[in-house]
C-alpha cells in the first residue's frame, strides 16, 4: 500500500476562523486540508449579530487593543467582499438613568479616532425630535448619537472564504468528522468519518490547527485524548427576528438597565432582527435553542424604546449560537474577553495550535496571527496578502454595488430588479457565472419561490457545498424568511434528488 501523501496544514473546524486560516495558509504556499463535521458555518459563525464593529461597548472593559484592531478591520473587510459588507449607521438613544451622556460621548470619540477610519462618517448628535429616527420610538428619547459600523452576512463570508481557499489548492471537507489524532514521529496521522456514509480514512499532516470553536476542547479531550480540559467559556447568545419596526436604513444601538445592550437591525427588507443575549450555556453546543427567559428579555429589551412593543407573535424567526470565549475568570458572560488566544502544544513532536475565543470582524486577522506561529514550526513560506485581495465576487468595490447591480441587469434584462439586487448581494460578480447563458427566467430552470431558482441551487451545491435544503435557505441565503413550508420541503426533495444523481454518476 503506497504511503498517504503529507499536507502542511491539517484545519479543524469550517467556521469563519478555520476558513480564514485555511484561506491565507494556502495562498502563502502552505498545502491545507480542512475538516468540518457539518456544514461550513453551521455553527458560531451563522449565529452572530452579523456585524463587522469595533466593539463600542468593549472599551468599557478596556479592551482597547481589540478594539483598535477591529475598527482597523472594518474598511479592509468591506473593500475585500462589498456585496456581502457594507456600512451601516447606528443610532444610540441617549437614556435616562443609564451610561451618562459624556461616558457616550468619550467612548464615541475613541471609536472615531483609534481605528484609523478614511471612508466611513464620522459621529453626530440627532435631534430625535425632527430626525427620522426618532419615529419609531418612544417620544421619551429626545437625544440620540449616531456612528458608524459595517454589516456583514457571515454565513456567506465563511463560504467565500472557503471557496477561495479552494480555487487555490485547499482540500475543504464538509460532513466530515474527526475521531482520532496521533502523532507518528514529526507528524499527524487524523482519522476522518464521513457522516453522511460512516466511511473512514486517514490523511497526514505537520501540524494541526484546531479551530473547532465550540468544540475546541472536545476536540482535545476526545480525538487527542487530554484530560481536565478547560479553555473556553460557552456563552449563548439569541436573536429574534420581527416584522419590520421601522423604515430607516439605520440601526438602533439600545442601553438596557441591567447594563447589558441589543441592536435592532432592519434585516432581509422586510424584517428586523434584535438581539443578542448573553448567558453562560452548559449543553452540548449541537442543541442550542433560544430559552423563554431570553425571548422574553428581548422583547422586553425592545419594548422599552419602539412606541409600538414587541410581542412573541411578532416573531417570524429565531436563532440561536454558542460563542466559545476565552475563560479569563470573569464573573459575568457579557464580561468574558471577546480577544483571541492562540496557543500551541508542540512539546511532544508534531505541533498542534488552538484557536480560543475571537470574533467574526478581527478573523482575518487571527489568520495572520496564527501563520506567524505556523511559520515558526514549518518555515515561512509567504508574505501576508489577504488585505488586498477581494474575496470571490468581490471584485468591484471601485464600480459600487449600485454600479455591479446595473451591469446585471443589463447583461440579464429579464431578471427584475428585486432579483439582481439580491444575486448581487449574495454573489457579487460570481452572479454572472450563476446565470451563465440564460436569456430568460425560463431558462434558469425550475422556481422553487422566492425567486430561487434551480439553476441558483445547482451553483450552491457545486460551487458552496450546499447538500441540504437548509444549508440553501438559512446560511447560503435567508430565504426561509420568504418561503412556505411546502416550498422548503420541495427544496429538500429536489436536492436529495440531485445528491443522488451525483452520487449515482461517480460510483
Amino acid at each position: 500500500m503506497s504511503e498517504l501523501p503529507i499536507h502542511d496544514i491539517f484545519i479543524i473546524g469550517g467556521g469563519i476562523n478555520g476558513c480564514g486560516i485555511a484561506r491565507d495558509a494556502v495562498g502563502r504556499g502552505y498545502s491545507v486540508c480542512l475538516a468540518e463535521m457539518n456544514d461550513l458555518a453551521s455553527g458560531t459563525s451563522s449565529g452572530s449579530t452579523k456585524l463587522i464593529h469595533g466593539g463600542l461597548r468593549y472599551l468599557e472593559h478596556y479592551e482597547f487593543r481589540l478594539v483598535r484592531e477591529a475598527l482597523m478591520e472594518r474598511e479592509v473587510l468591506w473593500k475585500m467582499a462589498p456585496h456581502i459588507i457594507w456600512p451601516m449607521r447606528f443610532v444610540l438613544p441617549f437614556a435616562k438613568g443609564l451610561r451618562p451622556a459624556w461616558l457616550i460621548r468619550l467612548g464615541l470619540f475613541l471609536y472615531d479616532h483609534i481605528g484609523g477610519r478614511k471612508l466611513l462618517p464620522a459621529t453626530k448628535t440627532l435631534d430625535m425630535r425632527r430626525d427620522p429616527a426618532g419615529k419609531p420610538l418612544k417620544p421619551l428619547f429626545s437625544k440620540a448619537f449616531e456612528y458608524s459600523d459595517g454589516w456583514v452576512n457571515d454565513a456567506r463570508l465563511v463560504v467565500l472564504n472557503a471557496r477561495d481557499a479552494a480555487d487555490r489548492g485547499a482540500d475543504i471537507r464538509t460532513r466530515t468528522r474527526v475521531i482520532g489524532l496521533r502523532r507518528e514521529g514529526d507528524h499527524w496521522v487524523v482519522r476522518l468519518e464521513n457522516t453522511r456514509t460512516g466511511a473512514q480514512h486517514e490523511v497526514r499532516a505537520r501540524l494541526v490547527v484546531n479551530a473547532a470553536g465550540p468544540w475546541v476542547d472536545a476536540v482535545l479531550s476526545g480525538p487527542l485524548g487530554k484530560a481536565d480540559v478547560h479553555n473556553v467559556r460557552l456563552v449563548q447568545g439569541s436573536h429574534i427576528i420581527v416584522r419590520k419596526k421601522f423604515d430607516d436604513p439605520r440601526a438602533y444601538f439600545f442601553q438596557n438597565k441591567d447594563g447589558r445592550i441589543i441592536f435592532a437591525i432592519p434585516y432581509e427588507d422586510d424584517f428586523t432582527l434584535i438581539g443578542t443575549t448573553d448567558r453562560d450555556y452548559k449543553g452540548d453546543p449541537h442543541d442550542v435553542r433560544i430559552s423563554e427567559a431570553e425571548t422574553d428579555y428581548l422583547c422586553a429589551a425592545a419594548s422599552e424604546y419602539f412606541a409600538q412593543a414587541v410581542r412573541r407573535e411578532d416573531i417570524v424567526w429565531t436563532y440561536s449560537a454558542v460563542r466559545p470565549l476565552y475563560d479569563d475568570g470573569a464573573s459575568k458572560a457579557q464580561e468574558a474577553t471577546r480577544d483571541y488566544v492562540l496557543k500551541a502544544d508542540d512539546a511532544e513532536g508534531a505541533p498542534i495550535i488552538n484557536v480560543f475565543g475571537g470574533k467574526i470582524t478581527t478573523y482575518r486577522r487571527l489568520a495572520e496571527s496564527m501563520l506567524e506561529k505556523i511559520e515558526a514550526h514549518l518555515g515561512q513560506r509567504g508574505k501576508p496578502w489577504t488585505a488586498g485581495a477581494p474575496l470571490p465576487g468581490g471584485d468591484f468595490f471601485d464600480t459600487g454595488f449600485e454600479g455591479q447591480v446595473e451591469k446585471l441587469t443589463h447583461a440579464y434584462p429579464f431578471l427584475d430588479a428585486a432579483h439582481a439586487r439580491r444575486l448581487t448581494r449574495l454573489y457579487g460578480t460570481c452572479a454572472f457565472a450563476l446565470l451563465g447563458e440564460a436569456s430568460s427566467a425560463a431558462d434558469l430552470g425550475r422556481n422553487f419561490g422566492a425567486d430561487l431558482y434551480e439553476a441558483e441551487v445547482r451553483y450552491l451545491m457545486e460551487q458552496e457545498w450546499a447538500e441540504t435544503a437548509e444549508d440553501v435557505l438559512w446560511r447560503r441565503t435567508k430565504l426561509g424568511l420568504h418561503m412556505s413550508p411546502i416550498q422548503r420541503q420541495v427544496l429538500a426533495e429536489f436536492m436529495r434528488s440531485v445528491s443522488a444523481e451525483r452520487k449515482d454518476a461517480v460510483e
